[in-house]
């Protein structure tokens, strides 16, 4: 019975083994995410659809192929802390370049490889110049840098009466990334930012290897047998990629301003006014997705579409409504396409700005000239798909017709009173009725007496008495 017991024993221990050996060896997946762009809005927009790809497939590890020289810090935080609560281990492989919010997300990573001639680290916050930004914006960055250094753990070692504290990647190493002022012995002098080489990376614990590609990052970290299953950003990011590029941007803005044209010149036609509205939808919507359109900014070329429209139809003439309505419209499509927060442009690249006013310019300048040019085409058409957009047939005088009624012409001679301000055109009152009149000389106030001193076709003619 003893003999039976120990064999028994020893059988199913082999079988233990045999399947934990079986476990190690099994094909491992890999999920592989690429950033290797200025890290923005997408680049966190991608990284949150990675996560929950990887999270579905059961990934075993999650590996970024990184090559950027930085981005945005409140993106780059929000992916970092990602991946700092990931329950899949993340891994990754700074192909040559690893600055500033790059530096952060790998630090946040579980295993660090990188290419030989690679570098990690400049964590400065810049402006598009290359200038460092104000102490607000570094010290953030330095408490955000130490917090994920501090995130990768410690080991506390008790020697005698002496008790050590060893990171795993030192926090003040990485605050040295950020801060000039920040004093290493034997690493880095005041005066500069910390950047590693791979060398200098394995030796200070932000490295766990070198390698030349992907492969030898496997290898590397042990894994002989995996499948890597890539990001593929989605139908809907190469939607909003194609529509926020400059040119796309630009016809858009034609389009709405064409959209407008056409719906002043034949209002109740609908399809221009569809037009102009899905446009503006088109040309907001990626914006504001990719983080650079705000609510206050959509906002604004909407109260300048409205202002435009009272300017037209509730106050006649050309004045505060509508020249405050053309700048709001402008200062909204411009605003959409730049990543200012609050008017504060500090971290806007002049590039940019320039990219952004001349689309706008060179899109409301083509809407313009097309609409004119199509509106000639269109609104004359005598034959073809067109032809009922405009009226084709003439009342001819010698069979009867007048353009005015003969009421009008005996207004000649009459007072009234302005009904509105005239600047040079507004309203007037004769004898009970509104009439549509253009002030002969200067500009006459509401409530003023006036003078009907020519009738032309429907228009009245009138000065101050």
């Amino acid at each position: 019975m003893k003999t039976l017991n120990f064999w028994g024993l020893f059988f199913l221990l082999l079988i233990m083994a045999t399947g934990t050996g079986a476990k190690e060896t099994s094909e491992k997946l890999v999920y592989k995410l690429n950033i290797k762009q200025d890290i923005s809005k997408a680049t966190w927009r991608q990284t949150r659809q990675a996560f929950d790809a990887a999270d579905s497939l059961g990934a075993d590890i999650f590996l970024i192929h990184m090559n950027t020289y930085g981005g945005t810090v409140l993106d780059a935080d929000s992916i970092r802390t990602k991946i700092l609560h990931s329950k899949i281990p993340v891994f990754v492989f700074i192909d040559n370049n690893a600055a500033s919010a790059g530096a952060l997300i790998s630090i946040a990573c579980d295993s660090i490889y990188m290419r030989p001639e690679g570098s990690i680290g400049a964590a400065t916050v810049v402006n598009p110049t290359g200038e460092a930004m104000p102490d607000k914006y570094q010290s953030y960055m330095r408490s955000t840098m130490r917090a994920t250094a501090e995130a990768q753990g410690k080991d506390t070692i008790i020697t005698a009466s002496d008790t050590i504290i060893k990171w795993r990647r030192d926090p003040k190493i990485a605050e040295a990334m950020v801060d000039p002022s920040v004093f290493i012995p034997g690493l880095i002098d005041t005066g500069k930012v910390l950047t590693f080489t791979p060398t200098e990376a394995i030796e200070n614990g932000f490295c766990e290897g070198t390698a030349e590609n992907i492969e030898e990052v496997m290898k590397n970290a042990g894994i002989e047998k995996y499948t890597i299953v890539e990001y593929e950003p989605t139908t809907i990011e190469r939607i909003i990629g194609f529509l926020v590029s400059p040119l796309i941007s630009g016809l858009l803005i034609m389009a709405i301003i064409g959209g407008i044209y056409f719906e002043m010149q034949s209002p109740g036609i609908g399809f221009a006014l569809g037009v102009a509205v899905v446009a503006a939808i088109l040309y907001f919507a990626p914006l504001y997705l990719e983080g650079l359109a705000e609510h206050w900014e959509i906002l604004v070329f909407i109260i300048g579409i409205i202002l435009v429209i009272v300017e037209i139809f509730v106050i006649p003439g050309f004045g505060v409504a509508g020249i405050s309505g053309i700048v709001l419209i402008f200062g909204g499509l411009v605003l959409s396409l730049i990543n200012n927060v609050n008017f504060d442009f500090e971290g806007v690249e002049m590039s940019a700005l320039a990219v952004a006013i001349t689309t706008v310019v060179l899109g409301v300048f083509g809407g313009f000239v097309g609409s004119l040019l199509l509106g000639k085409k269109l609104f004359t058409a005598k034959s073809g798909a067109f032809a009922n957009l405009s009226l084709q047939s003439i009342q001819d005088v010698k069979e009867g017709f007048v353009c005015i009624e003969n009421g009008i012409l005996e207004l000649k001679g009459k007072t009234g009173v302005a009904q509105t301000v005239l600047r040079p055109s507004g309203k007037v009152l004769i004898d009970d009725e509104i009439y549509d009149a253009v002030a002969l000389t200067g500009y006459i106030e509401k409530a003023d007496k006036v003078l009907v001193t020519k009738v032309e076709a429907t228009q009245l003619y009138v000065e101050k008495i």
